[in-house]
């Protein structure tokens, strides 16, 4: 059960965030910014590439790792194929995790390795063998990580990760993989990198929008904001004891929503479902009619109110990245969800390119998922 009393107790939540995860996320803004430096200092801004390469391939751990790949593939488009290289193994331990390239990568490929760890031996193997290949590697990774030599060693481009200012080495390490603001820190630099290859357009004038877009969303969505005004505490209070149904329309929505299904269940331990409108509609129908309809058995007489807890109900999330008007499958969403006494919670950020939509759509939700972990009990302690 969600203590939405504490969701509107600013010092009752920043004792509850033992893993600085309102930090984090208040800080994207300035994770993109430094992280652009980086960038630039490593030599990406001078970079004059002969030609787009023919795929792109990601690899890399975890959640941050897998939004970035999602991310990538979305702004791209048609421009090359985005391909995430899934790690195999027995443990989710940096040491167990191994890549694989695919039999077809060859020298006219790029290979992106963004990690929070740096410590792999998977990727650092991933390095070597790309490199015999002729692959061109690019790694974001955290400063004199061992990836640092390997991927230096092989001819690569190496780009310390970002971190926030007066953040110790023992507490990033604890606490940058849970942290919001990871995903910019490893996303900024090969947005940079990817708008000198010609794949996508992130120009410095596109990112500072960007930054500026996540500063404002911070300071609207910050725990100092009461919950009637917060965007994020007001989805998180809606979606406490629900099943999230994540319904996306628009390029930048898809991606944002499958990172925030991820991340509520990382975080904050809420099951969710993500998909694509229109197909979102009969993917997920049936949950809306069956155990999970906000209508099914609202009362049993018989049920042991103190032993046992309240079945989750589903709750419609519309994240769209473009306006109402035109072409759209959002009323039709609206229309089924209301059907079957359904509640809708829509985000649909203000104008912008893609970058400042979906940076909008990314800290709003984020945000909301690390209230959700905090207000729970017994999840801040994970």
């Amino acid at each position: 059960m969600l203590d939405e009393t504490l969701l509107d107790a600013p010092d009752d939540l920043a004792l509850a965030d033992r893993r600085g995860l309102l930090r984090g996320a208040a800080e994207a803004g300035a994770r993109v910014r430094t992280a652009a430096r980086h960038a630039a200092e490593a030599g990406i801004a001078d970079l004059h590439p002969e030609g787009r390469p023919r795929a792109v391939l990601v690899a890399g751990p975890g959640t941050a790792a897998a939004a970035v790949a999602d991310l990538i593939g979305a702004l791209a488009g048609a421009s090359a194929p985005v391909v995430r290289l899934q790690p195999t193994g027995v443990a989710p331990a940096a040491g167990a995790l191994r890549w694989a390239l695919p039999g077809w990568a060859g020298s006219v490929d790029l290979l992106l390795l963004p990690t929070t760890d740096g410590s792999e031996p998977g990727l650092a193997l991933l390095a070597e063998q790309a490199y015999r290949r002729g692959i061109t590697v690019v790694a974001v990774a955290p400063k004199a990580s061992p990836l640092t030599e390997t991927v230096s060693g092989s001819r690569g481009l190496f780009v310390p990760m970002a971190v926030a200012p007066n953040e110790a080495p023992n507490e990033y390490a604890e606490n940058i993989a849970a942290s919001p603001g990871t995903l910019w820190a490893l996303f900024t630099p090969l947005l940079m990198l990817l708008d000198r290859v010609g794949l996508l357009e992130a120009p410095p004038e596109a990112l500072e929008k960007v930054a500026d877009r996540l500063d404002r969303m911070a300071e609207r969505c910050g725990p100092a904001i009461a919950t009637y005004s917060n965007p994020a505490k007001t989805l998180a209070a809606e979606l406490a004891d629900t099943l999230p149904l994540i319904w996306t329309e628009g390029a930048a929505a898809g991606p944002a929503g499958r990172r925030f299904a991820a991340v509520l269940a990382e975080l904050a331990g809420l099951p969710a479902l993500a998909a694509e409108l229109p197909e979102a509609l009969p993917a997920h129908g049936v949950l809306l009619a069956g155990d999970y309809a906000a209508g099914a058995d609202p009362e049993d007489f018989f049920r042991d109110r103190v032993d046992e807890p309240q079945a989750l109900r589903a709750r419609v999330v519309l994240l769209r990245d473009r306006p109402s008007d035109g072409l759209t499958a959002a009323h039709a969403a609206r229309e089924l969800a209301l059907s079957h006494e359904t509640a809708i919670s829509e985000l649909e950020p203000e104008e912008g390119d893609d970058l400042e939509t979906l940076a909008e759509l990314l800290a709003v939700t984020d945000f909301a998922a690390v209230y959700l972990s905090l207000a729970t009990p017994g999840r801040t302690a994970l």
